[in-house]
């Protein structure tokens, strides 16, 4: 059974498990006791009979009992690889206080500390991912081969992330601690998109690390030597993606915190060869332009006087920079040249130009300026003072970057519309500022959304709650991901990105858009990346890229009842997606019918009342 062919409640992979056998593992101290005869666990366990809310309570218990969010991590972390349907009731039910552990912020400290942790967070015998070292890629087929051996049959990983741990958050080079970045990813297209967490497979790519810090450290578990040349990395790396390819056709494929180059190299040779994606280019991209499509809407100056400057030219920067072209190109009809233009970087040597005298990466020439004449901006605040922005978008991981001065000058150079701020650095050390600050600093008039969670801010004045919007990948990544295990495109295009980026600006109720929020609150996400799946759906099929039958006849009704030209859909469709998504069994029954190729003991097929 797949996640796109049976919305299952429960996970059963035998690996995740401390216990041989499936059911027991999953159902932990709600088997029921002629269950526990059959299974021969009579006298080797408590005796009491419990449902799954009181085991939820009690892992909550535990989970705030502990005094750090890393041991929050390394707890959560041991109870997804032993009993993974109490894991994701507990992050389902408490989403917006778990992410963050989970993913950022505490992901970024688990990851540098990954190898002391490593053991703590799973059984022994638990396969949880690949670790496939620079000098092993030649036994790629054998490495493919254990996993599959390791797995339940009809577990075939529809999706994984892989990460070479070259540039992880802003944290630099981690080498093979950045494993925590694809396990981490990975549960959250589990939570926010339903995609079944049986199928899905993190991949560290063990290619070295430049970090000596790491060569130093006696309990470091990765491959200790330098990161090889860029030659070596891409036959090593090619080698490998096209094994995967080869054993799984149908998987999709998320690449992750890759150094710049590498990111945009891996992307450009594999976008057309194979279902694949960069949620540091594509992602980011596409998130935040759905932010800014929603903050050009209230901020008062139309979308063709924006002036934009993004602080940070990394993969990310240029990468949401060209989304942001092509919106203003597709929506607002100005010549690529103009949109363009509307584009200043900052990066270490100050603004970007083609005559500052430097050899400009090659991904930065794009949007490197033509028409500043003699002038050069070193720093940002002189740059800031030359281009006088509408909008402020950083991506620098400098943390306190936009600095009070410059907060305050966005608001005096924008003061009959409302500056764009978007600080979207993380972890939060490595924020260019917080949301308290730009409120502070604007009269509360600010349009902000972060890349890491701030807390809400009240208006001293008025006692008001002003909520920050995050431009979290998480609105968008897990849709794109279950569209595509859906409706298998060929591949991804940047067309059905910019679908999902206008779903996510369409995405606000009507109380959203009425407190100036940019974005839906959390709570939603799975009802709106039903809606953003629906989407990419919409968009794949309507290329003639979409492979799957059931999802083409269903975009063709979709149509015939209403579904306009431009890529909007019906409620109906997303309905259609939300029955594809996985989630955890909530009783006993439902578990125990999740597990249909669980034979070894016939009495536990049997209903309690049977029993």
């Amino acid at each position: 059974m797949t996640a796109a062919s049976s919305p299952g409640t429960s996970s059963a992979r035998r690996s995740r498990s401390g216990s041989p056998d499936l059911i027991a593992s999953n159902a932990g101290t709600a088997l029921p006791y002629a269950a526990r005869s059959a299974l021969h666990l009579k006298g080797l366990v408590p005796s009491g009979v419990e449902d799954f809310g009181a085991q939820a309570a009690r892992a909550l218990e535990q989970l705030n009992a502990k005094s750090t969010n890393l041991e929050k991590y390394i707890f959560l972390s041991w109870l997804r690889t032993t009993n993974i349907n109490l894991f994701y009731r507990i992050v389902l039910g408490h989403l917006k206080e778990v992410a963050p552990i989970i993913y950022t912020p505490t992901v970024g400290q688990a990851c540098q500390e990954y190898s002391h942790i490593y053991p703590f967070l799973a059984p022994p015998n638990a396969v949880d991912g690949l670790y496939i070292p620079l000098t092993e890629v030649d036994s790629i087929g054998e490495i493919i081969q254990n996993y599959k051996e390791s797995i339940e049959a009809g577990s075939e990983p529809e999706i994984t992330v892989i990460t070479d741990g070259s540039r992880i958050l802003g944290l630099g080079d981690l080498g093979m601690n950045g494993m925590g970045i694809p396990v981490g990813k990975l549960q959250l297209y589990v939570a926010a998109a339903g995609l079944n967490p049986d199928r899905c497979l993190p991949i560290v790519l063990d290619f070295g690390t430049d970090t000596q810090k790491y060569l130093d450290d006696p309990l470091y578990l990765g491959l200790r030597q330098k990161r090889p040349a860029d030659d070596e990395f891409y036959a090593a790396a090619d080698r490998v993606v096209e094994a995967l390819h080869e054993a799984f056709p149908s998987m999709f494929i998320q690449f992750e915190d890759f150094s710049t180059d590498h990111a945009f190299g891996l992307l450009d040779r594999w976008r057309n060869k194979a279902m694949c994606f960069n949620d540091d280019i594509q992602g980011t991209g596409c998130v935040i332009l759905g932010g800014f499509i929603s903050a050009v809407e209230q901020a008062g100056i139309p979308a063709r006087d924006q002036r934009i400057l993004f602080v940070g030219a990394g993969s990310a920067g240029v990468g949401v920079a060209k989304q942001l072209v092509d919106y203003l190109v597709i929506e607002h009809g100005i010549p690529e040249d103009e949109a363009r233009a509307m584009f200043w970087f900052v990066d270490s040597r100050g603004m970007i130009t083609a005559n500052r005298g430097d050899r400009l990466a090659e991904h930065k020439v794009y949007f490197a300026r033509h028409d500043n004449g003699d002038t050069q901006c070193a720093t940002l605040e002189d740059t800031v003072e030359y281009v006088r922005p509408t909008a402020l978008i950083g991506m620098s991981t400098i943390y306190k970057a936009f600095s009070e001065p410059i907060l305050a000058r966005m608001d005096e150079m924008n003061p009959t519309a409302r500056p764009i701020i978007f600080p979207l650095s993380n972890p939060e050390t490595k924020a260019e500022c917080t949301f308290e600050e730009a409120m502070r600093c604007t009269g509360n008039r600010v349009l902000f959304a972060s890349g890491t969670a701030f807390p809400d801010y009240t208006v001293p004045e008025t006692g008001e709650v002003k909520v920050p919007g995050q431009g979290n990948n998480m609105y968008v990544f897990p849709a794109i991901g279950l569209g595509s295990v859906l409706c298998k495109p060929e591949r991804i295009t940047d067309t059905m990105v910019f679908a999902v980026a206008k779903a996510l600006a369409g995405s606000l109720s009507e109380q959203e858009r009425a407190r100036g929020e940019l974005y839906p609150r959390i709570e939603r996400i799975r009802e709106v990346s039903a809606g953003l799946a629906a989407a990419f759906i919409t968009q794949a099929v309507r290329e003639g890229l979409a492979r799957d039958a059931k999802w083409i006849d269903a975009v063709g009704q979709d149509a015939a009842a209403g579904a306009q030209p431009d890529g909007k859909f019906t409620p109906a469709l997303a309905a259609e997606v939300t029955k594809f998504m996985w989630a955890p069994a909530e009783t006993y029954e439902q578990l125990r019918a999740s597990l249909p190729h669980y034979h070894h003991h016939p009495v536990v097929d049997r209903t309690p009342d049977e029993l």
